[in-house]
């Protein structure tokens, strides 16, 4: 899961997020692709169902909508069970909601906080660019993508001349990730500042976090 080259067309369709009308106006949602290629968003959007011949029917039951909530971190955030299990792990033993907790540490990783910021168009682009070793953490060269954030943490792009012409042009490009109260971010020198930790409502994906932690507690 963590290195995922299947079909992504076929990801978005089943798991991406229908769209819903607001209780207070009569405004559509925005549907949540998971993948964020070019290919993958226009498939969903032509096709907004799930893939496959014949449609599901009925209601999946608790274990096949909590495996389906699972099954869209893992897929999103790029990550495998494994680390998703370990994350619970980690969630579990802190203060507060485990739910809210988990949702924080995904958010956390150094691939998201860069997809987040503007520097990447999608999460696959940014963890390839972490894996090699395009951005610093406070000065120091870091390929872990599953790096933790915290605050007080400036990332920025290698000194590399290509390298930043190539960053500054996607950052030109990417139309989310600037206006986030957890982070700062400065286009003229593609820095990133984290100015505090995530909270839960800034959890990008949405997700019954509470069926995962129910699942990931069995």
């Amino acid at each position: 899961m963590a290195h995922y080259n299947g079909p992504k067309a076929r990801i978005n369709r089943r798991f991406a997020v229908k769209p819903e009308k607001s209780a207070a106006s009569e405004e559509v949602q925005q549907i949540v692709p998971i993948f964020e290629s070019a290919g993958a968003v226009r498939a969903l959007k032509n096709r907004p169902f799930p893939p496959g011949m014949a449609r599901a029917h009925g209601r999946k039951s608790v274990y096949g909508q909590s495996l389906a909530e699972k099954q869209k971190i893992k897929y999103y955030f790029g990550i495998s069970e494994r680390q998703l299990r370990k994350l619970y792990s980690i969630a579990k033993r802190q203060k507060g909601n485990t739910a809210d907790n988990l949702k924080v540490l995904c958010e956390r990783r150094l691939d998201n906080v860069i997809r987040r910021a503007g520097l990447c168009k999608t999460r696959p682009q940014a963890r390839q660019g972490v894996a090699h070793g395009h951005f610093l953490v406070n000065g120091v060269r870091t390929d872990v993508a599953s790096f933790s954030v915290r605050p007080g943490d400036v990332i920025t792009v290698s000194s590399a001349a290509k390298l930043r012409e190539m960053y500054k042009m996607i950052s030109d490009e990417a139309a989310k990730g600037v206006d986030l109260p957890w982070l700062s971010f400065d286009a003229e020198n593609l820095t990133v500042t984290v100015t505090s930790l995530p909270m839960a409502e800034d959890f990008s994906l949405p997700v019954e976090m509470g069926l995962v932690v129910e699942f990931l507690a069995r």
